[in-house]
């Protein structure tokens, strides 16, 4: 049985579902760092009004006695303190890049249904499933994090640092940026746009370091694991692009500079890596369809929020004359937040290629499959 998941819930309504099947036995659990990814996906410069309101906190109603996985489904609960669905008008103008006419067409009925579940409130669960995963991750020494590399056009560092560097750098920064020295000129630029009644895009980076080789495959073209990840962010709500490693920018390199030369190092045998090791990362730590030992890099293009305090124009669906758009409260920014849901959302994806690869019964089995494989794979 693979590691997959379903959410369900409505951003105005009673509560947000995730359910989360084939996770393995003997994992032990906690809700406290399940509860930080959530209260930071609610952080982040430039973020709107119903961050002030909500308080996410996640609660594991199934597949867990005394706080250690079970291999039952595990449903996830994340309580809508905005519960106010039932009293909500429906709206008449459809928002310009948001599914609200795409989907009343689709469905032959009211904008309101749509844009409740389309709304980027329930990538609320997807973090929570993300952060549920990275706890299996985590008892392989797998590690994930994620930062902002470009706001409104302003494009910021990533500087050589540890993991733990990182993480230091990026929980300092409002923005979760690697470059504080820009802090404030993102800010001001945030300021700016809010006043002026539009939004502002980026892009967010995730790196996962810890993998060894042989997660994912290269025999089918949906079991290959950048392809899972691409679709994955890809369905994060605002995402318009992926790149892994060097990205678009491997299409303007002669090959002489993509490819990451193979060197050997008898001492780093014992790690990861086997001994195998780049120079360079350009493949972004995966090379078809399989992790390579490099740490895994990926970038995720996010567009200005749709929803803008200056509306765009639109038209009336009931009376065809122009109008312009509705307007819901919303962000300013919301990039600092997606970083946050994209590496959640590869945390689990890498999860389930995880397990693919080594099973998922149970942890015990999992840790000893893991064991032979790195024995096997040194002795290659």
């Amino acid at each position: 049985m693979t590691l997959r998941y379903w959410t369900a819930g409505e951003s105005h309504g009673q509560t947000l579902l995730a359910l989360v099947d084939g996770f393995p036995a003997g994992v032990p659990l906690e809700t406290a760092p399940i509860d930080v990814e959530l209260r930071r996906r609610q952080g982040g410069y430039g973020r709107g009004g119903r961050q002030r309101i909500e308080t996410d906190t996640v609660e594991i109603l199934t597949g867990i006695w005394k706080n250690t996985s079970l291999g039952s489904p595990i449903a996830l609960q994340v309580i809508n303190k905005d519960y106010k669905l039932e009293r909500l008008a429906d709206l008449e103008r459809p928002r310009p890049g948001h599914g609200d006419l795409t989907g009343a067409i689709k469905f032959l009925g009211p904008i309101r249904g749509i844009l409740e579940r389309a709304s980027a409130r329930e990538t609320t669960v997807r973090v929570a499933a993300g952060a549920l995963a990275r706890q299996l991750l985590a008892a392989f020494d797998i590690q994930v994090i994620g930062y902002v590399v470009e706001l409104g056009g302003i494009r910021l560092d990533v500087p050589e640092l540890s993991l733990a560097e990182r993480l230091a750098v990026r929980d300092a920064s409002e923005i979760y940026s690697l470059d504080l020295a820009h802090d404030q000129e993102v800010k001001d630029l945030i300021d700016a746009t809010g006043k002026a009644g539009d939004t502002l895009g980026g892009v967010v980076e995730t790196r996962v370091e810890g993998l060894p080789f042989g997660v994912g495959t290269h025999t089918q073209w949906d079991l290959k694991l950048d392809g899972r990840i691409a679709q994955a962010v890809m369905a994060v709500q605002a995402i318009k692009g992926v790149e892994i490693g060097l990205g678009f920018e491997a299409a303007r390199r002669p090959g002489s500079q993509v490819h990451d030369p193979i060197h050997y190092n008898a001492a780093q045998r014992d790690t990861p890596t086997l001994g195998y090791e780049r120079p360079t990362n350009n493949a972004g730590g995966l090379e078809a369809g399989m992790t390579n030992g490099q740490p895994l890099v990926v970038r995720a293009a996010m567009k200005p929020i749709s929803t803008l305090r200056k509306p765009l124009e639109s038209v009336n669906l009931a009376s065809k004359e122009p109008e312009s758009a509705e307007y819901e409260r919303s962000d300013v920014c919301a990039v600092s937040a997606a970083s946050v849901i994209v590496e959640n959302v590869i945390a689990f994806e890498v999860a389930r290629a995880f397990c693919d690869k080594f099973g998922n019964d149970s942890l015990a089995e999992m840790k000893a499959r893991y064991e032979l494989f790195q024995q096997m794979a040194r002795e290659r």
